[in-house]
């Protein structure tokens, strides 16, 4: 029985490259549609693939002019260590397309390299900072030998290897779609957004690698990693590999209670938030409630002093006097530590850099002043820096010891991303990750969500992960 459209005969099926669409000439194909203006199908380049082994399937000759890749001669120098060997395997026996999961600081950038050197096909790299696209940019040329083109940053140089930003990839993406046969991903969990997963849905590279240390999302949109990416095919948490691979670790959490002051503040407002919610028919229990409340603001004044209600609750819990009192005991009880503390909010950030005199680094933070502190704390000048959300994702950040969480998002990917700074191997070290959290609140609410994460990095270990990761609390 013939497919809708397919004429077998002599005259080959024509697959060309058209403004990230494949166009087929000669047949039906699966995932095409009928294009009168062309006359004939056409479907997303993502499909390439799939379409070339369907008409390869029924025996077609096939014309294809959709990518033309010549070789990309690499100086393989990367070396990668038994569990990276092994993700790669992975990778490889999965058609060389997956998503790879490991922990901050474990060199997921060295198994895409050596991706790279094993297939020599032309790649581009896809990231979500400036930073990144440079560290990216220094990690080709040092262990592949190949100067890569750079685009977005003011940058517009396409070569056999780029590395981009997401930003710019998706502007781009049309032109970008026939150039590569390899996508790699750096921090996937930002591909599915909607205008992101653009540049997947317009290449039609046939090999796909995803990295990140946590792709799941709260919005679902992580289902669409099959489709866009390819599934996770390889896994392993942070207690898997402490003491092996990445320094042993502890969590310790401090919780303190806030003033009388703040106390009443924040129980005044909780009324008047808990009221208006019941009065607008809103579950925030539900996946998508804060969505709705948001959503809602934008046309009831009852939403919006609602949604004001919260952001205040969060802030009185998140910057209490009580955290500064017990983040000035923990320094005092870690005088050599190489310490960063992490912050929600810029205020607080800026005064603890005031009242602690210690460097700060926010999304304020020129460039070059940044660099200065970075740099500063990796040679030893600064023992302590304080930092709100800028340092979570896509900065190089030097190695630390001791992470110090003040306030954050009730998600996954923050604990592990934070918990991510202090993990580099080094010898005798213990990586010491301290949340303080201030009792019956949103804070406290958030950090429950977070242990999430612990408990899923605990799942299978052995004896001597629970050894290496320990968790605990103190009231």
């Amino acid at each position: 029985m013939r497919s809708p459209g397919d004429s077998r005969g002599s005259t080959p099926v024509r697959l060309r490259y058209q403004r990230g669409t494949v166009i087929v000439e000669g047949s039906w194909a699966p995932f095409a549609r009928w294009d009168d203006r062309i006359g004939g199908y056409r479907a997303l380049a993502l499909y390439y693939s799939s379409i070339r082994k369907y008409l390869e399937s029924s025996g077609r000759d096939i014309l294809d002019e959709v990518l033309r890749l010549d070789g990309v001669e690499f100086r393989d120098g990367v070396s990668l260590r038994g569990f990276q060997e092994e993700a790669l395997r992975s990778w490889e026996s999965s058609g060389r397309r997956g998503i790879i999961v490991l922990p901050t600081g474990t060199g997921k950038t060295f198994v895409a390299l050596k991706a790279m050197a094993r297939l020599s096909v032309p790649t581009l790299v896809v990231v979500p900072t400036l930073d990144l696209q440079l560290q990216w940019s220094r990690r080709i040329e040092e262990g592949l030998g190949f100067t890569p083109g750079l685009l977005g940053g003011g940058r517009q140089e396409v070569r056999p290897v780029t590395v981009a930003t997401y930003d710019s990839a998706y502007l781009h993406a049309e032109e970008l779609g026939d150039r590569f046969g390899l996508l790699v991903f750096d921090e996937v969990h930002h591909l599915p957004a909607q205008n992101y997963r653009v540049i997947a849905e317009f290449s039609a590279a046939p090999y796909r690698m995803g990295l990140s240390a946590t792709p799941e999302r709260d919005d679902g949109l992580d289902e669409s990693y099959p489709v866009l990416v390819g599934n996770i095919v390889y896994r392993a948490a942070v207690s898997e590999l402490a003491g092996s691979e990445v320094a042993p670790f502890e969590v310790r959490r401090i919780y303190v209670d806030l003033s009388p002051e703040e106390r009443s503040r924040y129980d005044a407002l909780e009324r008047e938030f808990r009221a208006a919610m019941a009065r607008l028919g809103i579950d925030l229990r539900g996946r998508d409630g804060f969505q709705r409340l948001v959503k809602f603001a934008a046309k009831s004044g009852d939403a919006r002093r609602a949604l004001l209600d919260r952001l205040e609750m969060n802030r009185i819990a998140m910057n209490t006097e009580a955290k500064l009192l017990a983040l000035r005991r923990v320094l005092a009880e870690h005088p050599d530590a190489s310490s960063i503390i992490f912050t929600r909010y810029n205020d607080l950030a800026y005064r603890i850099s005031r009242e602690f005199l210690v460097p700060v680094i926010t999304h304020e933070t020129p460039k070059g002043e940044r660099e200065e502190v970075l740099d500063g704390f990796r040679r030893g000048r600064y023992k302590v820096i304080a930092t709100s959300m800028v340092l979570d994702e896509g900065v190089d950040v030097p190695d630390a010891t001791l992470a110090i969480v003040l306030g954050g998002f009730g998600t996954a990917r923050q604990f592990v991303q934070r918990l991510g700074r202090v993990l580099r191997k080094r010898e005798g070290k213990t990586a010491t990750m301290i949340e303080i959290i201030a009792k019956d609140t949103l804070d406290y609410n958030l950090s429950r969500r977070r242990r999430v994460a612990v408990r899923r990095s605990a799942e299978g270990e052995d004896q001597e992960g629970r050894r290496q990761a320990r968790v605990s609390d103190a009231g």
